[in-house]
Order: C-alpha cells, then sequence, then structure tokens
C-alpha cells in the first residue's frame, strides 16, 4: 500500500480518539442542559453565585476592569434582547398595511413573543461570567484603565437603553390595547346585526299568525 493511500485511509477512515471524546462531551453537555431546563430558578441562583464570585475574585484582585465592563455590555446586550418582541413594532408601523390586529371573532390575537427566550438568555449569560472568569488569569487582559469613567458610562449607556426599551413597551401595550377595542367593537357589531336579522325574521314569520288573529 503506497503512502497516499495509508493517508487517505487515515482522512476517510474512523473518527480519530479526539473526535469521538469531544462529541461525546458536547452530548453530555448537551444532556444536562436538556434536564436544566425546567429549573429555571435554581439556574438562575447558580448564575448569581457565579457572579457574586466573580466580582469578589476582581474587588480582591483589584484589577480586570476592562474585562468587567465588557461583561456588563455583553450582558446588557442580552437584557436587551430579552424585553425586546421578536418583530419590532416601529417596523411594523413604518410599512403600508400598519400593524396586523384581530378583525375576526375566532382569530386570536397573538401574544408577546421575546426576541431572546429566557434559556438563551440563562446560557449565554453563564457563559460570558465562566469566559470573563478565565481571562482573570491571564495578566494580559488586565488592561489598566481608570474604573469610575467605565462605571460612568456603563450607567448612562443603562439608562438611555431601558428609557427606550420602556417606550417601547408602553407602545406595544397601546397597541395591545386597540386590538383588544377593535375586537370588542366589531364583536358588538356583529351580535347587533344578528339581532337585528333575526328581529326581522321573527316579525316576517308571525305577521300572518298576528293577521289571522284580527
Amino acid at each position: 500500500m503506497s503512502e497516499g493511500d495509508s493517508v487517505g485511509d487515515s482522512v476517510h477512515g474512523k473518527p480519530s480518539v479526539v473526535f469521538r471524546f469531544f462529541t461525546r462531551l458536547g452530548q453530555i453537555y448537551q444532556s444536562w442542559l436538556d434536564k436544566s431546563t425546567p429549573y429555571t430558578a435554581v439556574r438562575w441562583v447558580v448564575t448569581l453565585g457565579l457572579s457574586f464570585i466573580y466580582m469578589i475574585r476582581v474587588y480582591l484582585l483589584q484589577g480586570w476592569y476592562i474585562v468587567t465592563y465588557a461583561l456588563g455590555i455583553y450582558h446588557l446586550n442580552l437584557f436587551i434582547a430579552f424585553l425586546s418582541p421578536k418583530v419590532d413594532p416601529s417596523l411594523m408601523e413604518d410599512s403600508d398595511e400598519g400593524p396586523s390586529l384581530p378583525t375576526k371573532q375566532n382569530e386570536e390575537f397573538r401574544p408577546f413573543i421575546r426576541r431572546l427566550p429566557e434559556f438563551k438568555f440563562w446560557h449565554s449569560a453563564t457563559k460570558g461570567i465562566l469566559v470573563a472568569m478565565i481571562c482573570t488569569f491571564f495578566d494580559a487582559f488586565n488592561v489598566p484603565v481608570f474604573w469610575p469613567i467605565l462605571v460612568m458610562y456603563f450607567v448612562m449607556l443603562f439608562c438611555i437603553t431601558m428609557k427606550r426599551q420602556i417606550k417601547v413597551r408602553h407602545n406595544e401595550q397601546t397597541l395591545d390595547c386597540a386590538g383588544k377595542v377593535d375586537c370588542l367593537g366589531a364583536l358588538g357589531r356583529d351580535a347587533s346585526t344578528i339581532g337585528l336579522q333575526f328581529s326581522v325574521e321573527w316579525v316576517a314569520f308571525h305577521i300572518p299568525t298576528i293577521g289571522q288573529m284580527l
């Protein structure tokens, strides 16, 4: 057998031990994630515990503030995606058709759907804390910076972002109320039409009987 054939067999043959090890490790990791899905409170308690440990470590080391700032920005982006709807109402308002509201009795109004589900929010936040914790073991990430400026900038960014999210949620609630009012109005009009039609049919049916009585 030539050298080329042996190389081809090693490439196209069975997976290597390393590949099978990481594949099995990924399967075990995914299995544990699936088992932890129903335990929302426990998952978030563990994440808050990791955050507390990380903050204590940064306080004791008196460094790695830029890593902490990057972690805060990352968590803020996740939180914004968690609060934001999957479909932006501002884009729907800019369209020619406008926002879609229920117009029929059997049509159900669509509930609020998040852009980032709760489980993905927790998973990404926890991975971010673990990555930041690992970065504190390397001096290359300990960039000297004046941390009060980072704190002020983060607080300003947080306030501006939350103000925008509150405004968006207020617009969504107004849209929901308008949709419900339109549905009630449509149901009332349908009920009035059915009642009027029933009255006309009742009078038309009993007119001969009333004439005979007279």
